[in-house]
């Protein structure tokens, strides 16, 4: 069954975010963590923590669907390499993050919701790969 992309399942799922702990949630288009590809909602708040990680066999697509989002590259040493303000009313739509790039999310703006693809099996960061700086 096709699932529809709209205005009431973005809020949907930022509201689940604004109730999380974490301030963000996903909605899994892939029915398994074990699928070999997983496509999926990302609403975030801000004040959530995404940890500096990488996916070292990955590559990872974040396209923001509202709201504005800070996406940083690192090197090894922890130094920021890229700083992009995803925002789609200034026309930056996305990114295209290669595997085994150190990287992490910052929510600016409240209801903000990304779409993010990337290969699956699911990993968890602690096992792939977790920079502390």
């Amino acid at each position: 069954m096709m699932k529809l992309i709209d205005k009431q399942l973005l809020d949907d799922v930022s509201r689940q975010a604004q109730k999380s702990d974490r301030l963000r949630m996903n909605y899994n288009f892939h029915q398994s963590l074990d699928d070999k590809c997983h496509r999926f909602l990302n609403a975030v708040e801000p004040g959530t923590k995404v940890e500096i990680h990488r996916h070292p066999t990955k590559d990872e697509t974040f396209i923001l669907l509202r709201g504005k989002v800070r996406v940083l590259t690192y090197n090894d040493a922890g130094e920021i390499l890229d700083d992009i303000i995803l925002d789609p009313q200034e026309g930056r739509y996305g990114v295209d993050i290669p595997k085994n790039v150190w990287h992490n999310v910052e929510c600016m703006e409240s209801g903000s919701v990304f779409f993010e693809c990337k290969e699956g099996p699911f990993v968890p960061h602690d096992a792939e790969g977790i920079l502390t700086v």
